[in-house]
C-alpha cells in the first residue's frame, strides 16, 4: 500500500477541537501532527459562536466570588438533560474544563474573564468564560490558529478536505486527502475526526430532525455531516440523532440573534396579539425554539427597556443586532402598542411584571424573533479518552472523534442543551485526546501510543 504523507497524528478539521488536539498533541514534540481542514474561508461553528467557555471552579470565579466545581458543573448539565447515561462523558469534560480555561489564559495568553452578568437558564451559578471586549468566537478561533503557526511540529493544510479513511483489518491507518483537484493518502498512527455535524445536510436533517419544521439556520455551510457515512462502513454507534442546537432568539429578516442574557433583564416576549405566553426565564435559548416554533407564524416580540440594554449591548450579538438595524426604538408604550398592531391595555397587561421580576420603563425596544438550528448534537458514541466505540462497545483501533462528529450534551431532545455545551464538547475533547497522544496521561494497553505512533514515521 502505497502512501504519500506520513504523519503521527492526521487530524481531520481544524476548528475548536482540531486546534485544540493539535496544540495538546503537539506538546510532545517527537509527534508530527497533520490538521487538514475544509476550508478557513468558509469558517467554522466555533469562529461564528459567542465563543463563550463554560467552567466550574477556575480561578477566575473565585476572583468573583463564585463557589463553582467540575461537579456541580457536570450535575447541572444532567438535570437539563436528563441523559444519565452519558454522564461519564459529561464528567470527564467538565473535569478538564477548569484547567483548558486557565490554560488558555495563563500559556496561550488570550484574554479570559469571567461572564458574572451572562446568566443562563439551568447554570446554578455564571460560569461563562468570554474574552475582555466580547469579540466572540472569530477572535478566540484566530488566536488558537495563530498558535499553531509557532509549533514547529504541526502543520495546518487548509483547502484540504477529508473524503474517506483508510482502514486495514479494521484499523483505522490514514486519510485520504483532496488538495488541488488531487486525492492524497495520508497515513497515522492516530486519526482524529474533528469535523463538524451534519446541521448543513438537508438529507441527513429531514432524516434525524424532520420534526423541528423549516428552523432558519445560523450555521456554517461546511457541517455537512462528512464522517457520518466513514463511521457507518465502520459500524460505529450513534446517539440522540434528532437533538440540536437551537435558538428562540434569532431575528427575522436579518439572522442577527438577540442575547440570551436579555431575558434574565426583564425582556418579555409577546404573541402576535401583544399577549405574554411564556416565562422568559423558564428556557434556555434551544429550548426557547420549540416554544416559539408553537406560536402563530413561528415568531414572538421581544420588549426590553435601557437598563436591559445596558446590561447586553456590550456583546457581540446585539452589536450584530444594531450593525444590522434588527432592533427598533420606541419612545413610549401607545408608540409600542402601534408597532405591534396592538390595543395599548392589552400590552400594558402583558407587560406587567411576573412575581419577583422588576417592572420595563420607557423608551423601549423591539425585535421579533424566531426559531433557528445553529448546529446538531447527536453523533457517534466514544469513551472518555475521545475513542470511537463499534457497534460491539469496543474501540476501534486508531479512530478518535470529538467536536460535532461527537454525540453532544443535550440528550435527547434539543431542549436539553446548555449554554457553552457546544464548546465544552469541541475544545474538552481536543484537550482530552491531545493530552492522551502527547502521553499526558495512562494510554492504557490498548492503544501502546509510543509504539504506535512511532511506526508509522
Amino acid at each position: 500500500m502505497s502512501w504519500d504523507l506520513e504523519v503521527d497524528v492526521a487530524v481531520a478539521g481544524g476548528g475548536a477541537c482540531g486546534v485544540m488536539t493539535a496544540l495538546r498533541a503537539a506538546q510532545d514534540p517527537d509527534l508530527v501532527v497533520a490538521v487538514f481542514e475544509r476550508s478557513t474561508r468558509e469558517g467554522c461553528n466555533a469562529a461564528i459562536s459567542s465563543g463563550s467557555l463554560a467552567a466550574g471552579g477556575t480561578r477566575f470565579q473565585r476572583a468573583a466570588g463564585i463557589v463553582d466545581s467540575p461537579e456541580q458543573h457536570a450535575t447541572d448539565i444532567l438535570a437539563a438533560s436528563g441523559d444519565h447515561e452519558w454522564g461519564d462523558i459529561v464528567r470527564a469534560l467538565c473535569a478538564v474544563a477548569p484547567e483548558m480555561v486557565e490554560w488558555l489564559a495563563d500559556e496561550l495568553g488570550y484574554p479570559v474573564e469571567i461572564g458574572a452578568d451572562m446568566p443562563r437558564a439551568g447554570m446554578s451559578v455564571p460560569r461563562l468564560h468570554t474574552d475582555v471586549g466580547r469579540h466572540g468566537g472569530g477572535r478566540l478561533m484566530a488566536h488558537l490558529r495563530a498558535a499553531l503557526e509557532g509549533l514547529p511540529n504541526v502543520a495546518f493544510v487548509d483547502e484540504a478536505p477529508v473524503v474517506d479513511l483508510v482502514v486495514d483489518d479494521g484499523t483505522v491507518t490514514g486519510l485520504v486527502v483532496e488538495q488541488n483537484g488531487a486525492r492524497q493518502r495520508v497515513r497515522a498512527g492516530a486519526v482524529v475526526l474533528a469535523t463538524d455535524g451534519f446541521a448543513a445536510s438537508p438529507a441527513l436533517m429531514a432524516e434525524h430532525c424532520g420534526d423541528l419544521g423549516h428552523p432558519f439556520y445560523g450555521g456554517v455551510a461546511t457541517a455537512t455531516g462528512s464522517a457520518v457515512p466513514w463511521l457507518h462502513a465502520l459500524g460505529a454507534r450513534f446517539r440522540n440523532m434528532g437533538a440540536c442546537l437551537r435558538s428562540g432568539l434569532v431575528v427575522v429578516d436579518h439572522g442577527t440573534r438577540v442575547s440570551p442574557a436579555l431575558q434574565f433583564n426583564g425582556a418579555v416576549l409577546l404573541d402576535a396579539d401583544g399577549r405574554r405566553f411564556v416565562d422568559e426565564e423558564a428556557h434556555g435559548y434551544s429550548s426557547m425554539a420549540g416554544v416559539l416554533r408553537a406560536q402563530p407564524g413561528e415568531r414572538a416580540a421581544m420588549v426590553w427597556d435601557a437598563e436591559a440594554m445596558a446590561a447586553t449591548r456590550h456583546s457581540e450579538m446585539m452589536r450584530d443586532c444594531l450593525a444590522a438595524g434588527a432592533i427598533r426604538d420606541l419612545p413610549d408604550l401607545p408608540a409600542l402598542a402601534a408597532a405591534l398592531g396592538v390595543a395599548a391595555d392589552t400590552l400594558a397587561a402583558a407587560l406587567e411584571p411576573l412575581p419577583g421580576r422588576r417592572r420595563l420603563a420607557a423608551p423601549y425596544h423591539l425585535a421579533w424573533v424566531t426559531h433557528g438550528v445553529l448546529a446538531t448534537q447527536g453523533g457517534v458514541v466514544v469513551d472518555t479518552a475521545g475513542r470511537v466505540l463499534g457497534g460491539d462497545g469496543e474501540p476501534v483501533p486508531g479512530l478518535y472523534a470529538g467536536g460535532g462528529t461527537v454525540c453532544g450534551l443535550a440528550g435527547p431532545s434539543s431542549d436539553g442543551y446548555s449554554s457553552g455545551n457546544g464548546l465544552l464538547a469541541a475544545f474538552g475533547f481536543g484537550w482530552i485526546i491531545g493530552d492522551r497522544l502527547a502521553g499526558r496521561v495512562d494510554a492504557g494497553p490498548a492503544s501502546q501510543r509510543s509504539a504506535r505512533l512511532r511506526s508509522t514515521s
